[in-house]
This record gives structure tokens, C-alpha cells and sequence, in this order.
């Protein structure tokens, strides 16, 4: 409904702003650190909006950048994820390091964010890897690029593997004790029958 709301800062508190615009005063929800990075009361400031409905709650929320908003949208897709705890990510971790963390299955950085336990982490990573590598695929970052390929190879891999009866927990195994991101998908297949078929 809103796509960015370009305004005064009427008010500044620890986790919503009030941009007034056209005369009416907007009330927008956002992160501690994003609130930090604004300017001051009484200057102009651009703020991109995600208009946020459930059935007791409206709100409008606010970023800095696209690529923040991109993210939130993106945390609100993962079940048992509310805005609340999106912006507690957003808070915590940069979009780029977040998307890294999903991506490459870094459950370890993920956990380390207040209010993710274990299992939201692996839930996170399960809804998001295949939609983030699309996305990031559109962003050129080296290390995000590294990490989808490597997962990709992996990923082959296990197919791979699979297909030949082999268990996922089999293949785990064999792949722990594998160096995957110095070789190519056929050496690591290679590699792993040589342990499977001990």
C-alpha cells in the first residue's frame, strides 16, 4: 500500500518513528539500529514502509534500504515468524551477512541473534536457502556467490549419491570428512564412495 513515505521526523523513540507527511503523522515501527542511522528530529528523511495487517494488529514498518525490506518480506514468509521477531533479526545482523548465514548453513550465527533458538534457525534456513539464492543471485557479492556454489555442489552430490541407495545420514558422514570446497562435484562423489564403500 505504501511503497516509501518521504517526510519530517516528527519524533524519535527506542522502536518507532513518527514522520509526518502531508500534514498527517505516520507512526513507523523499525529497529533500534535503523532508528540510530536516521536523521535528526525536524529534517527530511525517505523511509521504505511495509504496511503490516493481521487480524489485531496495523502497523507500518520501516527501512532504510530495499534490500532490508526485501528481507523482512522475506522473514515474514518463514513460519513462526511475526514482525516482531523480523525486526529483532534486522537488528542484529546486516541483510548481506544474514542472507550468508541462511545460505551457507551457518545455524551457529543464526542462534546467536536474541529470540531464534535451534529450531526456528533450521526452520529459517529451511524456507529461505532456495529463495535467498535466488534473490542474491540478482546481487553480485562474492562471498554469497561462493557460498551458493558451493552448496550447490553439495547439494549435487547428496542427489547424486542418493540415487545410488545411499542414506542421508550415510552421506553426511562421508562428506564431513571430505575437503568439498577444494574439489569439483565428480571428485567429491569419487571421494565419498571410497568411504561409503568401506
Amino acid at each position: 500500500m505504501y511503497a516509501y513515505i518521504n517526510g519530517k521526523i516528527a519524533d524519535k523513540a527506542n522502536n518507532y518513528v513518527v514522520i509526518e507527511a502531508g500534514g498527517v503523522g505516520y507512526k513507523i515501527y523499525m529497529s533500534p539500529t535503523t532508528i540510530e542511522k536516521l536523521k535528526d528530529v525536524g529534517e527530511m528523511q525517505k523511509v521504505h514502509t511495509y504496511y503490516y495487517v493481521r487480524e489485531d494488529n496495523i502497523s507500518l514498518y520501516g527501512f532504510l534500504s530495499n534490500e532490508e525490506l526485501r528481507m523482512f518480506e522475506l522473514l515474514l514468509s518463514v513460519s513462526g515468524v511475526g514482525a516482531k521477531l523480523a525486526i529483532q533479526i534486522l537488528s542484529n545482523i546486516t541483510p548481506s551477512a544474514f542472507a550468508l548465514a541462511v545460505i551457507s548453513n551457518d545455524v551457529s550465527k543464526i542462534v546467536k541473534i536474541p529470540g531464534i533458538g535451534s529450531k526456528t534457525a533450521a526452520r529459517v534456513i529451511l524456507e529461505l536457502k532456495d529463495k535467498l539464492k535466488t534473490e542474491q543471485a540478482m546481487v553480485k557479492d562474492e562471498k554469497i556467490e561462493n557460498a551458493i556454489h558451493e552448496d550447490n555442489k553439495e547439494s549435487e552430490a547428496v542427489t547424486a549419491l542418493q540415487v545410488l541407495g545411499y542414506t542421508t545420514k550415510e552421506i553426511e558422514k562421508a562428506l564431513s570428512n571430505i575437503d568439498t570446497q577444494n574439489l569439483e562435484i565428480e571428485e567429491i562423489i569419487k571421494e565419498a564412495l571410497k568411504i561409503l564403500g568401506k
